[in-house]
């Protein structure tokens, strides 16, 4: 009898309706878990992480639902860490109707196992007996025939297709509220950080650009414009993604830097060079450097703009020091009259986390040379605009509501404007359910609160700032703050919005 973890988006079909088939098919002979078998008052968080832990096999059922939800992404990364680090739960990923290369991070994490795939009802017994299969030791079939091919590292709109944004688009409420948001979505808020990034990608010698902020608050959608702004500058552009490595480039330093090589030169249609370089009697970090000058910079005969996503993905592994390194010495090189090849090249770097945290030579660091924008939330006047655009749905006293609730959180904002003129929830539903585990905005909340169980210093610190307004501790607090819990005003930290208050003050039983 094995052990086996169901993860699915709830409350959406037919992600449910097949969670429910496979739950009564396995339990016959296995102890299946499923998040609706816990009782009424249960610690949810430690009862999920300990099933993780505790599971054999790791289910997952993949849907566009799926695949966007916050705390579906939170279970599918433990499991695959805990694999990574002892071998199970073995991940058995099934594709329900889904057809699309999936999005990082889940694509280094899921890519390379073999999935199944189910279209309806009538797919069951065959995905029955192929999980079967794959848990006495074979493989899900994996076939590539209906599912897009993996596609190179790049954003979800091809950088070679990127057009400057237009000055109005139409209004589409389908727009995905989940990563960054297209170019010319009418629904982006310009900020005036926008203006410092595009003034820097525009100009023609190279610069260093750092985009910085809390995780949602739109960095990876200000570094999409910024590409598009290079691009009608008549400038080259490469994004690479740093959470899209998978687990063997990024415990492998010299896999690593080739695929980051092979991964610049394809976006840019360069023939590859990555085996000739790596002939050469030097470091990665050198050969990766020789690699970007005389044969991507080279072979140019206009300016490049590099993005970098995802930065922080890099900062507690063992060669992060040597990439970032590299990176200052691409900066550096910039000056010398012997070098000018370097004076085409811009980097764009987009981190959530505070890099002086985890790189000490300030020699080294490329953060704190060049520019750097750090995106705020929204201001009152920026969430009455975002209303204005989606056919104002909220009447002005329902904004200032609205505002009081979230405190111009970007991604929470738009997602309670797009719920209320979607028709999907009446006002007053979402500001009567807004800090509930199944109201709008849980799945968010309860992803925040699974990854708070993991790291018991952080869920102190926001204790004592829910009780005495206060972080004691520096690098607690700087983590907060990176993770967008926390702010601060003056001498006090206080919960980054009234609905983080609510919600977290109940699950840390703060009195």
């Amino acid at each position: 009898m094995a052990r086996v973890f169901i993860s699915y988006k709830r409350d959406v079909r037919p992600d449910q309706d097949l969670a429910h088939a496979l739950v009564k098919a396995l339990k016959v002979s296995h102890e299946v878990f499923i998040d609706t078998s816990m009782l009424v008052g249960e610690r949810w968080v430690e009862r999920i992480d300990a099933e993780i832990r505790q599971a054999d096999f790791f289910i997952t059922l993949l849907s566009p639902f799926s695949v966007n939800s916050e705390m579906a992404r939170t279970e599918i990364e433990l499991a695959h860490q805990l694999h990574a680090q002892r071998g199970h739960p073995v991940l058995l990923p099934i594709r329900v109707a889904y057809h699309e290369r999936l999005p990082p991070p889940l694509s280094s994490y899921l890519s390379p196992i073999n999935w199944a795939l189910w279209e309806g009802p009538e797919d069951t017994p065959r995905l029955l007996e192929q999980i079967d299969k794959a848990m006495t030791g074979g493989t899900l079939p994996g076939t590539t025939s209906s599912v897009s091919a993996p596609a190179p590292m790049v954003p979800h709109a091809s950088c070679a297709m990127m057009r400057p944004p237009l000055p109005s688009a139409p209004l589409e409420l389908d727009e995905s509220l989940d990563g960054a948001m297209d170019t010319e979505s009418a629904f982006y808020v310009v900020r005036d950080a926008d203006s410092t990034v595009m003034k820097a990608v525009s100009q023609k010698q190279g610069t260093t650009v750092t985009i910085k902020g809390a995780r949602q608050m739109g960095k990876s959608s200000l570094l999409m414009r910024g590409l598009a702004g290079a691009l009608a500058a008549n400038k080259r552009v490469a994004y690479l993604s740093l959470q899209e490595f998978d687990s063997p480039s990024l415990t492998n330093p010299d896999l690593f830097f080739q695929r980051f090589c092979s991964s610049l030169g394809d976006q840019l249609g360069l023939a590859d060079q990555v085996g000739a370089y790596w002939q050469k009697p030097m470091g990665s970090s050198q050969r990766c450097g020789q690699y970007m000058s005389g044969h991507v910079l080279r072979a140019l005969d206009v300016p490049l703009v590099l993005g970098l996503d995802e930065v922080e993905t890099l900062f507690e592994l063992p060669f992060g020091t040597d990439f970032f390194g590299m990176l200052r010495s691409w900066h550096n090189n910039r000056a010398l009259p012997t070098t000018p090849v370097w004076k085409k090249l811009s980097i764009v770097l987009v981190t959530s986390t505070e890099p002086f945290l985890f790189i000490k030579n300030l020699m080294q660091s490329p953060f704190n040379v060049g520019q750097t924008v750090e995106l705020g939330d929204f201001s009152v006047t920026q969430v009455s605009e975002l209303n204005q655009r989606q056919g104002s749905p909220l009447s002005p006293r329902q904004q200032e509501e609205l505002f009081a609730l979230l405190g111009g959180h970007p991604y929470l904002a738009r997602k309670a404007l797009y719920l209320v003129a979607s028709g999907s929830m009446r006002v007053e539903e979402l500001f009567l359910q807004a800090a509930e585990d199944r109201g709008p905005f849980g799945d968010h909340l309860r992803h925040l609160l699974f990854r708070l169980g993991s790291q018991p210093q952080l869920k102190a610190g926001l204790r004592e700032v829910l009780q005495r307004g206060v972080c004691p501790n520096e690098d607690v607090f700087i983590r907060l703050r990176s993770a967008g819990l926390v702010r601060q005003e003056g001498a006090v930290v206080l919960p980054r919005c009234e609905l983080y208050r609510r919600y977290f003050r109940e699950r840390l039983s703060v009195s």
